[in-house]
């Protein structure tokens, strides 16, 4: 008993061996690292995380409450700036309407990624779509600055745009043509140009034009023709009365002079149009009988300028159209996430679904979309954080002229920090404050994955 007791005693007294560890040097942590070693591998970073990181947060938060200077305290007066300002108030609203874009992206790449979960050359497609990410915004900025170019012979927009307009409206065929001094037209306002004496059947009529340039000339365009005479018509030719090198006579057909291909000749007779006719190649043309007595008039449609499309980097569009561009960019990033989400997603959800008289458009609206929303979740959030700072494409597509209109929180920190005359101050209050904009979208993103963590 006695021996017993000692024992347990002596049990007793001696201490846990957890404790033992727990004081012993060195100590391992549950990964199998020494402590000691761990800070010394994360020191460095801790070194840089301080120096790229917080100083810089701090040192903005601190110089946003200094003057211009940096010598005199401002207090507020730089946040009361940013938010009176009006070019700080359009890079305010613009920051907003730029949140649209994330939702467009991850709405197109979820699209992409459920067609071509189901084609065989859907990899192919995935992977045409997600190289534009491989493209640096820079290099983006300048293809879509081309993109955009308001000469239909240079932009891709513009050419495109304009073929569909003339497609289904009638584009004006020479801007700039009239007639000389002593051609037998006038002006009759609005740029149009009126035959001086009323015309006659069986008396051929002459409208000769200059101002077109031979190679602006329609390519279907054939050398004039006298006109004909017809009885109980008006017959008449419309030319370019200019001959390449010189030479000719004015108001007088010459051999290597072209035909004013469908130029549009109205018969107006007590201020009405009576009649119409279209040039042929060879310019002639042929008015029916009761154009008798009227005078002809050429409308000013004849030659307006043609349609040049859309001012795309103009005030009103621009910023749709940068955004168009980052769209172009981010849709293969949503797509692969939302792809990879998809190869998650239990099949017999989908399958089960369709078993019970469930549609396409109902699978995906009711059960795919839902299984999703995490992914669809993340890829938005990410996105939102993304176009807060969006600074690159605007500054290169946007043009000095429209660079205002265009303005983003982020262009702004730039050009008030290093502009020509750069406020620090006001420069500081704008990256604190796109840093508290940031925030709580970063904070929705963390707390939602690590739900998902604890799922």
């Amino acid at each position: 008993m006695t021996s017993d007791a000692a024992a347990g005693g002596a049990l007793n007294q001696a201490p846990p061996a957890g404790n033992s560890r727990k004081n012993a040097p060195g100590r391992k942590s549950v990964t199998g690292t020494r402590r000691t070693l761990a800070i010394g591998f994360l020191l460095p970073a801790l070194v840089l995380l301080g120096a790229l990181v917080v100083y810089p947060i701090g040192y903005s938060v601190y110089r946003s409450f200094f003057d211009k200077s940096g010598n005199g305290f401002a207090g507020f007066d730089n946040y009361t700036s940013v938010f009176t300002d009006d070019t700080i108030q359009t890079a305010v609203i613009n920051n907003g309407i730029w949140l649209i874009a994330p939702v467009v992206a991850t709405g197109v790449g979820l699209i992409f990624a459920v067609l071509t979960e189901r084609i065989r050359w859907g990899t192919a497609f995935k992977l045409v779509v997600f190289m534009p990410m491989a493209i640096s915004m820079l290099a983006s900025g300048i293809i879509f600055r081309l993109v955009y170019d308001q000469d239909p012979h240079r932009g891709v927009a513009n050419a495109v745009w304009v073929s569909v307009h003339d497609t289904f409206a009638e584009s004006a065929g020479y801007p700039g043509a009239h007639p000389l001094p002593v051609a037998p037209l006038k002006a009759a306002g609005g740029g149009s140009f009126i035959t001086r004496q009323p015309v006659s059947a069986g008396t051929p009529v002459q409208l000769p034009l200059v101002g077109v340039l031979p190679t602006k000339m329609p390519t279907s365009a054939k050398p004039a023709h006298e006109p004909k005479a017809a009885d109980g018509k008006i017959t008449g030719t419309a030319w370019l009365d200019f001959t390449k090198g010189g030479g000719g006579k004015p108001n007088a057909i010459d051999p290597t002079e072209l035909g004013l291909k469908g130029l549009k000749i109205e018969a107006v007779k007590d201020g009405k149009v009576v009649a119409t006719a279209k040039a042929a190649a060879d310019g002639t043309f042929t008015l029916p009988a009761k154009a008798a007595g009227a005078q002809l008039r050429l409308p000013g449609s004849n030659f307006h300028e043609p349609y040049n499309g859309v001012d795309w980097l103009g005030p009103k569009v621009v910023t749709p159209a940068i955004m168009g561009s980052y769209i172009w960019m981010w849709t293969g990033f949503a797509m692969v996430l939302i792809a990879a989400g998809l190869a998650g997603i239990p099949r017999e959800l989908q399958e089960q679904a369709r078993v019970d008289g469930a549609n396409e458009w109902q699978v995906f609206r009711r059960i795919t979309v839902p299984l999703l929303s995490p992914v669809l979740g993340v890829v938005t959030i990410t996105l939102m954080i993304n176009v807060l700072k969006v600074f690159d494409l605007i500054f290169i597509i946007a043009p000095g002229s429209s660079q205002d209109d265009a303005n983003v929180l982020a262009l702004q920190l730039y050009r008030s920090s290093f502009g020509t005359d750069a406020d620090l101050g006001i420069g500081s209050a704008i990256a604190v404050i796109l840093l508290l904009l940031v925030i709580p979208i970063m904070v929705v993103n963390i707390r939602r994955m690590r739900k998902e963590a604890r799922r």
